[in-house]
């Protein structure tokens, strides 16, 4: 490879990865978006081990490779309508920033949909609006094509005081 072809190549790589990436999810019909470079894993759908006193949505624990995660049903978290498990329902383990240490969860989505590499400029701010999702937690909305994605701020969801994931983590399993 010549000097120029080299340049070439590496000149549409640079413009393919300008902008930061998103893994997509479904949810109800509806696509979301987190930030990939939280993303350690996709799983497929295998039953948790149940902790009691819990809220509906954490559905419980995971071993992975000997770590201990808590796993978090997005969909009831959101209050939407509760579905079966399915062959396209993915377990995404995602780390998360709560400050002080980085730690590792689990959110259950209907079925992972595609990656983007979008620009700051695509990003448009989030409406402060009343719904299903808190706006605190959406980092901002991107049109594609005939859609639109709802990227969240994994952080704030997942370090949100209803989520009470303190008290998980702080239980022996």
């Amino acid at each position: 490879m010549t000097d120029t072809e080299w340049q070439q190549q590496s000149d549409m790589l640079e413009q393919k990865t300008d902008g930061q990436q998103y893994l997509s999810f479904l949810l109800d019909d509806e696509e979301y978006g987190v930030d990939i470079l939280r993303v350690q894993e996709l799983r497929g759908w295998t039953p948790v081990t149940h902790v009691p006193d819990m809220p509906n949505y954490l559905k419980g624990v995971l071993n992975l490779r000997g770590a201990i995660i808590p796993v978090v049903d997005l969909r009831e978290r959101f209050g939407l309508e509760k579905i079966g498990y399915g062959p396209t329902t993915v377990v995404i383990v995602i780390k998360v920033d709560s400050g002080s240490c980085e730690r590792v969860m689990g959110i259950i989505v209907d079925a992972v949909a595609e990656t983007y590499t979008l620009s700051a400029d695509e990003i448009q701010p989030a409406p402060q609006i009343g719904g299903v999702i808190n706006s605190e937690f959406i980092t901002g909305l991107v049109a594609q094509e005939d859609k639109m994605i709802v990227l969240m701020d994994i952080d704030e969801l997942m370090n949100s005081d209803e989520l009470a994931i303190d008290q998980l983590a702080n239980t022996e399993v």
